[in-house]
Parts: structure tokens; sequence; C-alpha cells
């Protein structure tokens, strides 16, 4: 089968919806179909052999952070040349009612399309204000997915009709596969953080303060985009080492050799994916119990999930995390379990048959 898949997002700046594409497309490439993805991207020479780049992205505010999306004339034009080019049997985008490739894929394509939404945006004006727009293109899917129950309530709510839910899943070789850093994470420890840095709602700063109070021989990991900024600089007290955004391979080192991972996150995140990476590298995770993560984290069972935004809970999960091995390996052994169900490779045996259906003819 010749697949084509579209992400609304820049390839070059990490996140879960990149890293469900990336994940689909090697496995659904493993097992013996071609696939094609296009995607923004600043720089093309970084891009895997299936990524056709679509042109530079730009900031914009979306989902109560800032999203890198392309749209324009330009855009069109190399969406409307790669599905020639392509032939596809079935489209696949990602995101559709974002401002981005996928809804310009939409309103370009003949035949077959599916749509997976990620994101849980409850009660948004701005996507009731843009329906009658959004609605020539959404009316041609034929096959609706969402990642969460949250995702799925935002489809239903603001765009109609309803989805299958396949959640999202994690290449979990990848990880199994990394090898920690040498000398890592070193006598101490070492907690770890992954997320954009600048934004609010990702909790970094609910962390440093809960770090700030930790008072043990460990170091944190800050790995990232965005401007590290002063205010976070003056909460960063103790052993905080700063990454900035890296690639692939040691980024999967850095999870892979992490004593725990803490994702405080405090809203937006309609599922996990990060907390799946982490399971499948071995690390033992403290989060926020926020929807999104309780949908792949089961409480104390797989990771400890603390009330978002509470400093002093935080704190003292992370404590109990840092000071008890015996916890850490229960926690480690459970989440490797829990990220083998959410295997891209499994999931991706589930969007093959969604695509057979969309294959049908109606009626």
């Amino acid at each position: 089968m010749r697949v084509g898949l579209v992400c609304p997002y820049s390839w070059d700046v990490p996140g879960g919806v990149q890293e469900h594409i990336r994940g689909l497309a090697e496995a659904l490439i493993d097992l013996g179909h071609e696939v094609s993805v296009i995607s923004p991207a600043d720089d093309d020479a970084a891009l895997p052999s299936y990524v056709v780049p679509a042109g530079r992205a730009v900031p914009v505010p979306y989902n109560g952070s800032v999203a890198r999306l392309a749209f324009g004339f330009l855009s069109a034009s190399r969406v409307r040349r790669w599905l020639k080019e392509g032939a596809f049997d079935v489209l696949h985008v990602h995101e559709p009612t974002a401002p981005s490739l996928s809804l310009l894929a939409c309103w370009v394509a003949d035949g077959p399309i599916v749509a997976t939404v990620h994101t849980a945006i409850p009660r948004s004006r701005a996507l009731h204000v843009a329906q009658p727009i959004l609605q020539s293109a959404l009316e041609k899917i034929s096959g609706r997915i969402a990642v969460s129950e949250a995702a799925r309530t935002t489809l239903v709510e603001h765009l109609g009709g309803d989805a299958v839910l396949i959640p999202n899943g994690v290449a979990v070789r990848r990880f199994e596969k990394a090898d920690p850093l040498p000398g890592w994470p070193g006598p101490g420890g070492a907690l770890g953080f992954l997320g954009r840095i600048d934004e609010p709602r990702k909790g970094l700063a609910v962390l440093l303060d809960a770090w700030a109070e930790i008072d043990r021989d460990a170091r944190l990991q800050v790995v990232g985009v965005g401007q590290q900024s002063e205010e976070l600089q003056g909460r960063a007290v103790g052993d905080v080492e700063w990454f900035g955004p890296v690639t692939d391979a040691p980024r999967n080192a850095l999870l892979r050799g992490a004593t725990a991972f803490c994702a405080p996150s405090l809203r937006g995140e309609s599922f996990g994916v990060v907390l799946l990476e982490a399971m499948a590298a071995g690390a033992p995770i403290v989060a926020s119990a926020i929807e999104g993560y309780e949908n792949v984290a089961r409480p104390g069972q797989d990771a400890l999930l603390v009330p978002p935004g509470d400093v002093g809970a935080l704190r003292d999960a992370l404590r109990r995390l840092l000071d008890d091995p015996a916890l850490r390996a229960r926690l480690v052994a459970s989440g490797h379990q829990r990220a083998e169900q959410f295997s891209m490779r499994r999931l991706a045996q589930r969007y093959l048959e969604l695509y057979a259906r969309a294959l049908v003819p109606a009626g």
C-alpha cells in the first residue's frame, strides 16, 4: 500500500505528534508498505529519506503553546506536487484543524483520507468560529481517529461525527537499544526533564521550585528547545544542567540513563507520549495527574502521579523515588510492560485495518 502521511508541525522541533508520525511511518515501512511524509522543516539535510520538506515553518500560538506551522501559497503548491507524485492509496493527515499542511492537503486531495486528532481543546471559540471554513476540507475525511477520549471529545464537540480511538504509540526498540552516556548518571543519580522550556504549561518552573528543596546529591538535566529565561535561571538551585535541543541519539541516551524522569505539565496534554518513551527507555517516572498522562500511566503502578502545580507534592514524590531503589525497579518493570502495550508496530496493524476500510467505496 502507498501511504501519504501529513505532519502539520515542523519536523525539526521535537513533539509528540512528530514522534507519533515518525514511529508510524517507520513501522509501516518495516511491514513492507511504501510511505512518504510531508512536513514543514527548517533543515532539509537532517530529514529522514521518507520525509519531503514543505518549506520553513512559522511560530503560531496554538493550544496554549507556540506551534511551528506552514501555510500559504508556497506550502499549498508543495503539498499539491507531493500528492500528484505520490499517487497514494490512502492519505493520512494529522491535526486537520490546525492552520497548516494537513488542512491544505484535505482541500487539495482526491481519494480516501483518514485523519488523526491529537489535541484536546475543550470549548474552543476559535474552532467554533472557523468551523464553516474547515467544513469543506473535513467533510472529505472518510475515517476519523482520536488518540484519547479527550481528543475525541474535542472532535465531537467542535467538528461533529465520531472517531475511532487509537492511542499514540512508541517505537519501543529504539529506546531499549539506546546506550547511556559513558559514566552516566553518576553516583548521585540524575533526574530528566524533556520539553519546551519556554512554555509555562510544561511545568518546568514548578519542577525547578521543587528541585530547590530536594537536598540530594543528584543532577537535574533539562533537555528541550526554547529560551532559558532569567526567571527560570533564578529558580535553578542546585546541580542543574541545561542541554538545550539535542538530536535523537543523545536524547534517547539521556532517557536511558536517567535515574528518574519528571513530566510536570500543568495542562494541554491529550496523550503522554513522552511518558511512553521514558517507560520504553527504562526510566521510572514522576508526572502530573492530568488526563493526558493518566491515559498512559496507572497511578502508583507505572508512575508516581501528583497534582499539577503542587510544588510540595512533586518534591516529596521526587525524594521518594530518588531514595527508594526498590520502588524505581518496580515502576520500571511495570512501565516497560505498559510501553509494550503501546508499541507502534502493534498499533500500525490497526491503522492498516482502518486504511483498508477507507479504500472501500461508500454505499
